[in-house]
């Protein structure tokens, strides 16, 4: 694609082209509860700490910093290093998760190496890169987005079976059942980039390919 057009959140998953583990794909609703759990652990709605007689809290959304950094875009034009870090490198961690879960790999979810799959976007200067006012109506823009992604993720639910049955007889992921869950994946975390995590101001496409 033409980087002048290209979306400054990229998302990709290396298609296993070999014959991938039979037992774990049959039972990988099983294998996947482990470090589903450790994924729940740092995924909370919501975090606090306590230094003296100031306690501090910091709201997010499914453990992704939502508020803090809203607030601060819009009041100081600023947007915390390790807050971005922690956004980046959790959202990386949870699409580990759910590709393995959909039976994208049969390797299993690391905690910090990214493996596969590979999810970037930039770091934004606030001052010069984002609208300040943008954060408080961006979930609101993105409405037609979470109707079409209830869709999309209602066939994905479905070729995500019909891979199960594939692997199972054949040891491959088909390719353009591959594509498909590929494109939701990356379509949903664009969504995530522009309304919650704030990064960018240009709006998603709405399109499966990169």
């Amino acid at each position: 694609m033409d980087p002048a057009t290209a979306y400054p959140v990229s998302f990709s998953v290396d298609y296993p082209d070999r014959r991938l583990d039979r037992v774990t794909t049959v039972f990988r609703i099983l294998f996947v509860i482990p470090i589903a759990i450790v994924l729940g652990s740092v995924n909370g709605g919501s975090w606090q700490w306590s230094s003296g007689q100031t306690r501090m809290v910091a709201a997010g959304a499914g453990g992704l910093l939502f508020f803090g950094p809203l607030l601060m875009i819009v009041f100081r034009q600023k947007y915390p290093r390790w807050w971005f870090d922690w956004n980046l490198e959790l959202a990386r961690f949870s699409n580990r998760v759910g590709s393995y879960m959909c039976l994208m790999n049969d390797t299993y979810p690391s905690t910090d190496e990214h493996q596969s799959v590979h999810l970037d976007f930039a770091y934004p200067d606030a001052a010069r890169d984002l609208n300040q006012w943008m954060p408080l109506v961006k979930w609101f823009l993105a409405i037609p987005h979470y109707v079409v992604l209830a869709f999309l993720s209602i066939g994905g639910f479905f070729v995500v079976i019909g891979a199960w049955f594939a692997i199972l007889f054949t040891g491959r992921y088909p390719r353009g059942m591959f594509g498909y869950v590929e494109g939701v994946f990356r379509w949903y975390n664009r969504v995530v980039a522009y309304a919650f995590l704030l990064v960018t101001d240009a709006y998603p496409p709405f399109r499966l390919s990169a």
